[in-house]
């Protein structure tokens, strides 16, 4: 998928005040000063578009960006830090619960996980919650330009690894970098496959078959915010 506009739309205090049309809408959201902002920045190639803070825990909205006036990018608020008031903690939660549970444009959920450490009880809690609640959702690790390819590749497999305790399907998941840019691709392509699915876009078959060649096996931070 080629990104060819991407621009800010709204930041919404309720679910009630988010955009008011059909269009498909993909959700981030992860632990504070896990790279979000960074992150979405690097998939519209739009440095600034989402706004990186020196301060975790700054996302207090929901905030919609219309990418190429087709579909939304919405950047939740990270959930889990600890230095918001209780009142605040129980603020956003009941948001981000009611935007999850009842926006009925939401099509898949990118949990944003930092690469570099091991699987921590509030991901994971996070995870199962939106497996129990039939919510679709992906996961994507960050921030792997911090650690070499080989480190990269055994943390993510090690993290999923957990998830087969109790998931007998698995979701899918991305190895990503906001600064090398690594993941781009992919993540988009993901996006537009389910774009294509849900607007009913089939791929045109050749006419004659292609016969299958045999293949060798193949041998893939930002500031705070």
């Amino acid at each position: 998928m080629i990104i060819k506009n991407s621009e800010f739309s709204i930041s919404s205090p309720t679910i009630a005040k988010c955009p008011n049309d059909t269009k498909n809408e993909y959700a981030f959201i992860g632990r504070s000063n896990v790279g979000k902002s960074s992150l979405i920045n690097m998939l519209c190639n739009h440095k600034g578009l989402a706004k990186t803070s020196a301060k975790p825990g700054k996302t207090l909205l929901i905030n919609h960006f219309i990418i190429n006036k087709e579909w939304y990018i919405v950047d939740l608020p990270g959930y889990g830090y600890a230095k918001n008031s209780k009142t605040v903690r129980n603020k956003l939660e009941q948001m981000i619960a009611q935007y999850l549970l009842q926006r009925k444009q939401l099509v898949n959920v990118f949990v944003l996980i930092d690469i570099r450490h091991e699987q921590q009880k509030i991901d994971r809690e996070f995870i199962d919650w939106l497996g129990k609640s039939n919510i679709p959702f992906s996961i994507v690790f960050t921030k792997a330009d911090k650690l070499s390819v080989g480190k990269a590749k055994a943390n993510a497999a090690a993290w999923m690894k957990k998830l087969e305790d109790t998931w007998e399907e698995m979701p899918p998941y991305f190895v990503t970098s906001s600064e090398s840019k690594l993941g781009r691709e992919e993540v988009l392509d993901y996006i537009g496959s389910i774009n294509a699915e849900l607007a009913g876009e089939t791929l045109t078959l050749p006419e004659e078959p292609i016969e299958e060649e045999a293949q060798e096996p193949a041998e893939t931070d930002e500031k705070a915010e």
